[in-house]
């Protein structure tokens, strides 16, 4: 029987451009270890092409102008993100936990793969909006953030994880 290798949550939270990559932008890339939230990483990611919705850009607020000229090429961003993951989690799994993690995962999984070609996640993650409705046995409706005690998403998830 093998051992298994324990695993590192890692809690991220991304800004778009848009609905979906590849037609839209990867901005921003927050990230941290739930268990230990001043283990984090933060980088902006110049846009790959001038496509964008006026409702993303005031959701994410970051200013387009501004990362087009100072943004880090997505290939860079996307190393150094990779870089802090596996410094991060020696002798753990990375495990992907955002709060509404199908679109935070489909824009880091596809800009792992086009410029890296290789995901540390791999792919899956946790979604913390499941993990809450099934653990409290409520609605999707009542997983929204508003719902939800006001706090970030790592400590969320960090709560759920204790109160099991």
């Amino acid at each position: 029987m093998s051992k298994s290798i324990p695993e590192l949550y890692i809690s991220v939270d991304i800004e778009a451009s848009g609905p979906i990559p590849g037609e839209y932008s990867l901005l921003s890339i927050g990230a941290c270890v739930v268990s230990d939230t001043t283990r984090n990483f933060y980088c902006e990611i110049k846009p790959i092409n001038n496509h964008f919705e006026s409702e993303a850009m005031k959701v994410n607020s970051l200013i387009w102008e501004k990362l087009q000229l100072t943004g880090e090429p997505p290939a860079a961003a996307m190393a150094r993100f990779e870089t802090w993951i596996k410094q991060t989690s020696i002798g753990y799994r990375p495990v992907f936990v955002a709060f509404n993690a199908t679109f935070d995962w489909m824009f880091t999984h596809w800009y792992f793969m086009k410029y890296l070609g290789s995901d540390p996640f791999g792919i899956s993650g946790l979604d913390i909006k499941a993990y809450f409705a099934g653990k409290h046995k409520t609605s999707w409706s009542q997983t929204a953030k508003s719902k939800i005690k006001s706090i970030e998403q790592a400590e969320i998830f960090n709560q759920l994880v204790k109160s099991s």
